[in-house]
């Protein structure tokens, strides 16, 4: 089921994306966190289509591949679906009720709020806090996915040798991680609103964060996989060599100005369009931050190109920043994977709830 509340120590995080399985492994002294192990594996194209798992023995593998790569030893996980395969709900409950009571009493009210049989879901809840209305009530956040994407998930990680823990919701892990990041943004403070435009291989997600809470959640159809497709058209390439130009160069002049600028401008168009979206969508008329996260954020000058046509303060951030490493990890491959890492990292975290 979905889980927001099991603890347990000593959980990888494991993002399954469009393009890649990204693991992490963290530890924590005091108040510092510690790389222990991390890898990245491609998966082959088509074996996760719009954030479904379409080929369980191909992203099995790829699991299997990158616990072998990283060389970590823990056999526990966290793993997330997508935001938009999950619906979320607050309601109301009594605070006299006991968690027990609390349980029954959802289970029986749950069909109000969800659009399928509960038969066909995976439901959970985390409780929030007294109400703001109502100090006799508690906010619970309710979640609940149809029960194919967590049982997906959950045989991946078993046809690897591992077991999940939690099964959480991309945009929470993303909430997570970015309580490691405040600290990076010259000037933030509290109740500041930030966008997390988060560009992976096919999907681009803004989220925004409002005095430290995902207060919204739009995904788009755009990612890194259209300029290795249009590398790969271009240039006659396979899409695997395509890749691999794309991350390590090699490309010939004209890419610069032909392929590479025109999809940063596609970028900031997409980025841009979301938040217009947000802002149609809530008071809010602008955001102090907008964080750029996922492959794409690694291109250089983006974020340059970002703040300068949307007037607002950009960053690529780099979850990592103030953790030490084992020494296992090379630092530089780290970090230039890093702006990749936020949902695994975020992951990774559940590990210290």
């Amino acid at each position: 089921m979905l889980s927001f509340k099991r603890k347990k120590p000593s959980i990888l995080g494991i993002d399954i994306s469009s393009a890649a399985v990204k693991l992490l492994e963290l530890s924590k002294t005091g108040s510092r966190y510690r790389v222990e192990s991390y890898a990245v594996e491609p998966l082959p194209q088509e074996a996760v289509v719009d954030k479904n798992i379409a080929n369980i023995d191909a992203v099995g593998k790829a699991v299997q591949a990158v616990v072998k790569k990283s060389g970590t030893r823990l056999k526990h996980a966290a793993v997330a679906v997508s935001g938009s395969a999950v619906i979320t709900k607050i309601i109301s409950m009594p605070a006299s009720l006991s968690e027990e009571e609390l349980v029954d009493q959802i289970e029986m009210e749950a069909d109000q709020y969800i659009p399928y049989s509960l038969d066909e879901v995976s439901l959970d809840f985390e409780v929030l806090g007294a109400s703001a209305n109502n100090p006799e009530m508690v906010d619970v956040l309710l979640a609940a996915s149809r029960r194919e994407n967590v049982e997906d998930r959950v045989a991946v990680l078993e046809f690897a040798g591992l077991t999940a823990n939690v099964v959480d919701v991309e945009a929470y892990a993303m909430e997570s991680a970015f309580e490691l990041l405040v600290d990076q943004l010259p000037g933030a403070k509290d109740g500041q609103t930030i966008a997390i435009a988060d560009i992976g291989a096919t999907t681009t997600t803004l989220n925004i964060i409002d005095d430290g809470k995902i207060i919204y959640t739009r995904e788009q159809s755009f990612g890194g996989r259209q300029l290795t497709e249009e590398i790969q058209r271009r240039y006659g390439l396979s899409y695997e060599e395509a890749g691999m130009a794309k991350k390590h160069g090699g490309l010939p002049d004209n890419y610069m100005t032909e392929l590479l600028d025109p999809f940063k401008q596609a970028m900031v168009q997409q980025i841009g369009r979301s938040l217009q979206f947000f802002f149609a969508a809530s008071s809010h008329r602008s955001v102090d931050y907008i964080v750029l996260s996922g492959g794409s954020a690694s291109i250089p000058g983006v974020e340059g190109m970002v703040e300068e046509s949307l007037g607002t303060p950009a960053i690529v951030i780099n979850p990592f920043m103030n953790m030490s490493l084992a020494s296992k990890i090379k630092p530089q491959t780290l970090s230039n994977d890093a702006p990749a890492m936020m949902i695994a990292c975020g992951l990774a975290l559940r590990s210290f709830d």
